[in-house]
């Protein structure tokens, strides 16, 4: 992804025939001291950001390729008139300059969440409270059309959108129009997070990192799959199962942080359940037993699933025991 700030450049459409790219890179990191270079023609663009004592990242775009880092400093530099790129200089602030530089590297915490779950308005609010520094990935209907927010710690500050030529810029407006075309048309929302600091992140104390055994992750997939049974042989029961699930497992991501489908640490989907969060083999079980026996008793489904799960219950009768698991 190349996003360029919409400041205003104070050097435009400079042809790359002429110019010593190394050159004009040591020149502005004296001269402004944080900003960044964009390389532009039909074929390929780049750009390479900066501040006063290093390149801090490059990005290089061309078909199906994408270069980041080195080598796209190395395309860029070396680019000589091969692509007659048109080149602008944008001086960006010591603040910003990081974000933007950074944008590849961001982290998805929150993929695919839909409008049938959650709405982009309040997904914003959460964002900023939780002081967020990344972006949110808008595509709204069948993705006909798109928007960027931009956060730094919270703040928004700024955003892209495809009805206004896709560039950074001011936001409000929309933002509002964004929301609305959302709550019109449905869409989808992918949240990703910039680390702030590398050094902090290795420094810091982490927190647990128990995950539970493979064997309680089978024996819940396994559970999973005959409640999924379960609710597809009851013909009252017309929702589909994973909107029933992931709607349940929102309702229960307060006391188990893992099962937030924002969050997508616990999936079930295909009928095989991935986990990539932490937990004990004790939280898990709580975690999903509680979500299914709340599920079974709403749906009047108790009595089935019980009379389904008694192969499975003989099999782990340990695990049962040991873990004090109940289904009614």
């Amino acid at each position: 992804m190349i996003i360029i700030p919409r400041e205003k450049p104070i050097i435009v459409n400079l042809n790359i025939y002429y110019l010593n790219v190394k050159k004009l890179l040591e020149h502005y990191q004296g001269e402004v001291g944080c900003g960044g270079i964009y390389f532009k023609s039909h074929a390929a663009e780049g750009v390479i950001f900066f501040d006063k004592d290093e390149l801090l990242n490059a990005i290089y775009r061309e078909k199906d390729t994408e270069l980041t880092g080195a080598d796209a400093v190395d395309r860029l530099i070396n680019a000589g008139g091969q692509y007659n790129f048109s080149v602008h200089v944008y001086q960006i602030s010591m603040d910003e300059v990081y974000f933007w530089s950074s944008i590849p590297s961001a982290e998805k915490i929150y993929k695919d969440l839909s409008t049938e779950f959650t709405d982009l308005e309040g997904l914003i609010r959460k964002m900023s409270s939780e002081k967020l520094t990344g972006y949110i990935d808008v595509a709204i209907g069948n993705a006909q059309e798109k928007g960027l927010i931009f956060i730094i710690n919270g703040k928004i500050m700024g955003g892209a959108f495809t009805w206004d030529n896709g560039e950074p810029g001011p936001t409000r407006k929309n933002q509002e129009l964004l929301i609305k075309k959302t709550k019109k048309h449905g869409g989808s929302f992918n949240v990703c997070r910039i680390p702030l600091s590398k050094m902090k992140v290795d420094g810091e104390a982490r927190g647990s990192s128990v995950k539970p055994s493979k064997n309680t992750l089978l024996m819940m997939e396994e559970l999973l799959r005959i409640f999924e049974k379960t609710v597809s042989a009851r013909k009252k029961v017309k929702a589909d199962f994973n909107k029933i699930l992931k709607k349940k497992f929102v309702e229960n991501a307060e006391k188990y942080a893992f099962l937030d489908p924002f969050a997508a640490e616990f999936e079930y989907t295909d009928r095989r359940v991935k986990f990539s969060g932490t937990a004990t083999d004790q939280e898990l079980i709580n975690g999903i037993t509680n979500t299914l026996r709340q599920l079974a008793q709403e749906l009047g489904l108790v009595p089935q699933f019980l009379v389904n799960t008694e192969t499975w219950s003989e099999k782990y009768s340990n695990q049962l025991e040991n873990f004090n698991i109940k289904l009614e």
